[in-house]
């Protein structure tokens, strides 16, 4: 019953407009219904994690990967997924204004309002850029999403197979009870091989300041809690005043364990990085000079075929035949390969494992017969979802953070302990199939426009992020008419 009046409700959505596009496409398709497969199934029992436990998603542009990361019953996230990213566009670093391409890095917070059943590229998720900190940097944009079809305009783009079982998976997510799920979104894995490799670009003091919350996921496997004032981030910062993204920050303390684990982790991670740099490792260029990324499974699926031109099925999902592929620079070390992606040093793509067939079009195409007055089904699926709140209020002085009590807190089960595991998956169906052989790819550097500064020392221990603006087309506000 619940999915039926989802589905009644998501029916009498007004469509998101998905990179720049503001088509409202025809009757709903039921593809947001879609069920996930019998091998995802297998692989969230096997790693210890409920069907509809919370989720975290990170993204990397250099390696053009998403991971899709699960609550497990300890409480902790554990590496559920990997997915290669069919395509990005711009360069590494934030994006910055209207018009430039760039997909956004940073920490967001997607609840149901943004999820957009109705797509002109399949399925999308709207990151819900700008976010707080976005906007007190006043940087523009909007409707830049995590989207099918394969291609960007400042977007994240996948396959439609694999947007349909991630927001399958994000869906689920949503009826077990999570208000919201976190997306962080990153140039590459902040390794200390990437941060020296990239020591010379403009972005760099944005990257440290965004590293801190990045660091306190990987020692916790907790989603850190994000704050923004003084117009940078703040990570599990607590204290009794509102922080307001402009303002001076209000006098706060990080609780001690996590405080701790990530100076440890920052002192190894600098010191490491430090002797790359005196070792001779070269630093990667400014800019890329290309548009944005492609994941090498991909990218040597395309170039087995000849190029675009032709619809291309493979196991990660099906590459239509309007793909644009970025154009190939340089590798910067005889390791690189093709397209500025992932460095062989930093991370090579593997070969993906765990699930992903995603369950062809076998959607809950429901009919709902009359379910009642139309006030019942809004309220019934505000309560379902509900949203998490924007922005914080004003606050005082910035404060040096002080260790204080430890309470660290997941989004939706429990609160375990710092450590983590990880894992590599595997994505979606075939027929026409590519033979795709996964090569580890030359590192490309980050942009050339400055942001606006953020000053990683002011921030040393502490971590910030920004709750989204949420469009006016998203799920809550699309149901206004039926309560």
């Amino acid at each position: 019953m619940r999915s039926l009046l989802a589905s009644a409700a998501l029916a009498a959505a007004v469509a998101l407009a998905g990179c720049d596009t503001d088509g409202t496409p025809t009757a709903m398709s039921g593809r947001h219904m879609q069920p996930l497969s019998e091998r995802m199934l297998a692989d969230i029992d096997a790693k210890n994690m409920e069907k509809e436990s919370a989720i975290l998603v990170r993204l990397f542009k250099e390696e053009a990967e998403l991971e899709v990361w699960k609550q497990d019953r300890s409480g902790r996230f554990a590496l559920l997924h990997t997915y290669p990213i069919c395509r990005w566009s711009g360069d590494l670093g934030p994006k910055i204004k209207e018009g430039d391409r760039q997909a956004p890095e940073g920490f967001y917070t997607i609840t149901p309002g943004l999820m957009n059943p109705n797509s002109n590229y399949y399925l999308a998720i709207n990151t819900g850029f700008p976010n707080a900190y976005d906007r007190a940097n006043g940087r523009t944009g909007d409707f830049l999403m995590i989207h099918g079809d394969c291609s960007s305009r400042g977007c994240y783009a996948m396959t439609d197979e694999q947007i349909g079982e991630i927001y399958a998976l994000a869906r689920e997510a949503f009826f077990g009870g999570q208000k919201s799920f976190q997306i962080q979104a990153y140039p590459f894995h902040m390794t200390p091989l990437n941060m020296a490799r990239h020591r010379n670009s403009p972005h760099t003091a944005f990257w440290k300041m965004i590293k801190q919350g990045y660091d306190a996921f990987e020692v916790t496997h907790l989603e850190p809690k994000v704050d923004v004032c003084e117009r940078h981030y703040v990570f599990n910062a607590e204290a009794s005043a509102k922080f307001s993204a402009a303002d001076k920050c209000p006098a706060y303390r990080v609780p001690e364990d996590i405080m701790s684990a990530v100076r440890e982790k920052q002192r190894r991670d600098d010191a490491q990085t430090a002797e790359l740099i005196n070792r001779g490792t070269p630093a990667a260029p400014a800019a890329m000079g290309v548009d944005g990324g492609m994941n090498p499974t991909f990218l040597a699926a395309v170039k087995s075929h000849g190029g675009p031109g032709a619809t291309i099925k493979t196991a990660l999902g099906t590459i239509p035949a309007h793909v644009n592929p970025p154009a190939e620079t340089p590798s910067e070390s005889p390791t690189g390969s093709f397209m500025s992606l992932a460095s062989s040093d930093s991370r090579p793509a593997p070969a993906p494992r765990s699930s992903s067939q995603v369950a062809s079009t076998q959607v809950a195409s429901a009919q709902v017969a009359s379910a009642g007055s139309s006030g019942g089904i809004g309220s019934f699926f505000g309560n379902l979802f509900g949203s998490k709140g924007d922005d914080q209020g004003a606050a005082a002085s910035q404060p040096t953070p002080t260790a204080g009590t430890p309470k660290s807190k997941p989004t939706a089960v429990s609160k375990p302990t710092q450590t983590a595991s990880a894992a590599r998956p595997k994505s979606e169906p075939a027929t026409k199939t590519a033979s795709v052989p996964a090569k580890p790819a030359a590192a490309t550097a980050a942009p050339a426009v400055q942001e606006a500064s953020a000053d990683p020392s002011k921030t040393s221990s502490v971590m910030t992020g920004a709750a989204p603006t949420v469009p006016s087309g998203g799920f809550e506000n699309r149901f206004g008419a039926w309560r």
